[in-house]
């Protein structure tokens, strides 16, 4: 195995703090940078080098490159740092460009300078816009509908220029619904204000919100409600390891792959399923479609399952929402200790 340390931007935030863990698990050196502006330093374990600061500060960047010991030919960057919020990218759409887009193309950059061979790109489903079929691939065409999801495409094309120029590849991941929590309780989705359903839902269940909000109940769907494919972000983070074998392995080859399940839920299906892991009820308070959500958004993720070894070890709604609920219950005490 290639000992190489695998720099992860944004690793004090959920996603990435979960792909810490995971390449620890696997025996992999890790160094988190993070500024902090969403993260949280308890997400990352003492023993891993962090450095708080931006990927925008290129002396930072190659320092940590030298003191790391990555660059000419050794170790790999997983990107996760960047916004992801869709109606703030609609509201401040040159912040998402400049947050998602140009400090990518700087780190992309500095990776390059450094000679670190290897890119994770963090992308989104929200590339392919509103598809008009379901699942999707990775064939289908991308025609995004928000700056957040033109933000993260941008990058891919970056990613996809650069590799044809220079000596790196990279793998670009694009994430359908992230969900659940580390299952020992190691990290989890921490950020106060979150608008992922599952988050939002278990926070209700907790007493920490009074409602959920149902936006839309008139789609061509079962039950009228979005339906959404939600993964376990360990799955997600397993995934990610994968990948950077993969890219290791087949140094000349690039990748873009979709993760999910291949199955969803609709809205009132996850509130169920709280309910039931729960044995509460949540107040629900039905509203209007909210402007660009698709009916239904579900991953055919047979190019990721035929590209790596990735087996989901927690494809179970109700072990997803029980893990989030054991992480927020945690998070609770980690605030009020």
């Amino acid at each position: 195995m290639d000992k190489s340390p695998t720099l992860v931007t944004g690793g004090a935030g959920y996603i990435g703090s979960h792909a810490v863990h995971a390449l620890r698990d696997a025996g992999r050196p890790v160094v988190v940078i993070d500024n902090l502006s969403t993260g949280f330093r308890f997400a990352v374990p003492e023993d891993v080098p962090f450095y708080e600061g931006d990927i925008a500060d290129r002396d930072l960047l190659a320092r940590v490159f030298a003191e790391q010991g990555m660059g000419d030919g050794k170790g790999a960057v997983m990107h996760f740092a960047g916004s992801i919020i869709v109606p703030e990218s609609i509201a401040k759409p040159l912040w998402y460009y400049e947050n998602n887009t140009v400090k990518s193309r700087g780190l992309i950059e500095a990776a390059v300078a450094a000679g670190v061979p290897h890119f994770l790109f963090s992308s989104t489903a929200a590339t392919y816009g509103v598809p008009h079929v379901s699942p999707v691939t990775e064939q289908t065409p991308t025609v995004p509908i928000n700056p957040y999801g033109w933000s993260k495409l941008m990058t891919e094309q970056m990613l996809a220029d650069t590799a044809h120029a220079h000596p790196i590849n990279f793998c670009a991941l694009r994430y359908f619904n992230v969900a659940g929590a580390d299952p020992q309780a190691r990290t989890g989705q921490s950020t106060a204000g979150a608008t992922h359903l599952i988050k939002v839902a278990v926070e209700a269940a907790l007493g920490k919100r009074e409602c959920v909000s149902v936006f839309g109940t008139d789609y061509d769907t079962p039950d009228g409600t979005g339906v959404r494919d939600y993964i376990h972000v360990s799955d997600l983070a397993a995934a990610h390891v994968l990948a950077l074998d993969a890219l290791i392995a087949e140094p000349e080859r690039s990748m873009t792959m979709n993760c999910g399940y291949g199955r969803g839920f609709s809205v009132l299906e996850v509130l169920d399923a709280v309910d039931r892991v729960t044995g509460g009820q949540i107040e629900r308070v039905f509203g209007e479609r909210r402007a660009g959500d698709p009916a239904m958004l579900v991953a055919d993720s047979s190019l990721l399952r035929a590209t790596v070894p990735w087996t989901p070890r927690h494809d179970n709604l109700d072990k997803i929402i029980e893990h989030a609920l054991m992480w927020e219950k945690k998070l609770t005490e980690l605030r009020t200790s």
